[in-house]
């Protein structure tokens, strides 16, 4: 498989790293200098840049008849409009807030939660912990936890907050967000009464599952035509 790397910061060099044990071949590295135009026969386009460029490396790609996978998060405000670019253009596209196959699973796993909790009385918040350098808050990874929640109870919305607040009167889910060292992502759900704590995480330990996920879900959309997510590349939508 020839794979094009739109942005090539760690996450990118590990995808390369990684990509090339598999047997891909990585036929393009933009590091985000000078324009992105020639896509060198990549089949697939994997995009873990920047949220002001990512929409950008996107429609181009469609526009060059190239499947993306998208790792990049802080743009989904666009998010409709670049569904709409990939089923104009007839290609293929995946977003994830987080490739990782443990966090896909967690993910269903918080969803299931979610709905055994909901007729029960207990209050809902959501930790996240990441590196300094990661530049949005809440990540994208704590946002489809709370999305989870929110599709399974009486939760309307979430709301970052500093300090998560002890008593829940809004039908807001609060999400407390940390930046710390170099720490890849650890995220907690919990669930609060008066009585008792229930609490799921997950741990990251390194990258390397974001970009093994990334190159499944790359290697999965070849020759698919459509908008996809992770539940489809892992067989667990119903």
């Amino acid at each position: 498989m020839k794979i094009a790397l739109l942005g090539f910061g760690k996450m990118g060099q590990l995808i390369a790293q990684l990509a090339e044990e598999r047997g891909h071949e990585i036929v393009l590295k933009h590091t985000g200098e000078g324009p992105l135009e020639d896509f060198k026969g990549a089949e697939v386009a994997i995009d873990f840049s920047t949220p002001e460029s990512a929409v950008d490396h996107m429609k181009i790609a469609f526009a060059h008849k190239v499947p993306v996978i998208c790792g990049t998060t802080g743009w989904l405000q666009d998010y409709e409009k670049v569904c709409a670019a990939c089923l104009q253009e007839e290609t293929a596209f995946i977003y994830a807030s987080n490739f990782s196959l443990g966090v896909n699973l967690f993910f269903e796993l918080n969803k299931k939660l979610a709905s055994l909790m909901a007729p029960h009385n207990y209050e809902a918040s959501i930790e996240e912990i990441h590196h300094t350098q990661k530049l949005d808050a809440p990540s994208g990874t704590a946002i489809s936890l709370a999305e989870g929640i929110i599709d399974e109870s009486d939760y309307k919305s979430w709301a970052l907050t500093e300090n998560t607040p002890s008593k829940n009167v809004t039908n807001e889910l609060p999400i407390t967000s940390k930046r710390q060292g170099t720490v890849p992502g650890t995220h907690f759900v919990c669930y609060q009464s008066e009585i008792d704590r229930i609490e799921i995480s997950h741990t990251a330990h390194n990258r390397k599952g974001f970009a093994l996920g990334a190159l499944i879900a790359a290697e999965w959309i070849l020759n698919k035509k459509g908008v996809f997510s992770m539940s489809d590349v892992l067989a667990m939508k119903a």
